[in-house]
């Protein structure tokens, strides 16, 4: 970690709340004044992560705690050995952690704890018409999940036993139907390991969740852009290389598109 700045543009002109340079670093702190900080910082550390100093520097507190509640989902594995297949404690969980390890808790506390699954279930038959969720309300110290098909009507698949495919969809409906959505969620390219008939029903999960949630999602299928964006809930925005950089086409330094200052004109 080289450099760090973070800077205020809410009011006439930027301010900023800190700046970090190899090992030296400058706040803001309570009273509005810009001081030198001696956090001895690492160069694997990070200057907001280290400053956990609420009364001196409630700003950068403000942000960092709000930055803790984002959730970021780019390594939901599904491999044999993935957290998604295996139980988890149960405990009431508001949200999916980064990676998938708490599906299962999720999933109960949508059906044990809200005691509503109607947008679990609408999902779960868009994507496998016919199929039913199935969760055991806790009796031990773990909780599980299973999925029953029309084809196997006398048959649970648990978690251990279901595609790739199947698995990464129940955790991305987990992810995006949670208890208490984060107030931001990034995606990245959530259509990996799904079929593409999957797209529709994915679309509509990252639409319903948009109401309540700001989603970023990046993704290489044009199929599954053109379903959110032809909802107009969403723009699609053409990430490209740049002299040697990868940029967003229209994003400014300061994190403004040039067509929305059109428009706001």
């Amino acid at each position: 970690m080289k450099e760090e700045t973070l800077t205020f543009l809410g009011g006439r002109r930027p301010v900023q709340l800190l700046h970090r340079k190899g090992p030296s670093l400058a706040a803001r702190d309570d009273e509005g004044r810009i001081v030198e900080v001696d956090a001895d910082l690492l160069a694997s550390e990070t200057a907001l992560g280290r400053l956990e100093d609420p009364s001196r520097y409630p700003d950068l507190d403000l942000v960092r705690r709000t930055l803790l509640q984002w959730r970021f989902y780019h390594d939901l594995r599904t491999d044999a050995a993935s957290p998604l297949r295996r139980p988890c404690p149960a405990v009431a969980t508001p949200n999916l952690a980064s990676d998938g390890s708490n599906l299962a808790a999720v999933l109960a506390t949508l059906a044990h704890i809200r005691g509503d699954t109607t947008e679990l279930d609408s999902a779960i038959q868009a994507a496998f018409p016919g199929a039913r969720l199935v969760i055991e309300e806790p009796s031990g110290r773990d909780v599980a999940f299973a999925l029953r098909f029309p084809e196997f009507p006398n048959r649970e698949f648990e978690a251990t036993e279901l595609s790739d495919g199947t698995l990464r969809y129940l955790a991305l409906a987990g992810a995006l139907l949670a208890y208490r959505l984060p107030p931001f969620i990034a995606l990245n390219e959530p259509e990996a390991s799904l079929h593409p008939s999957l797209m529709g029903p994915l679309a509509d999960l990252v639409v319903r969740a948009a109401r309540k949630s700001q989603i970023l999602l990046v993704t290489h299928s044009e199929t599954l852009a053109d379903a959110i964006a032809g909802t107009g809930a969403a723009k699609i925005r053409t990430v490209e290389k740049r002299d040697g950089a990868t940029c967003i086409a229209g994003l400014s330094r300061w994190g403004e598109f040039r067509d929305d200052d059109l428009e706001d004109e």
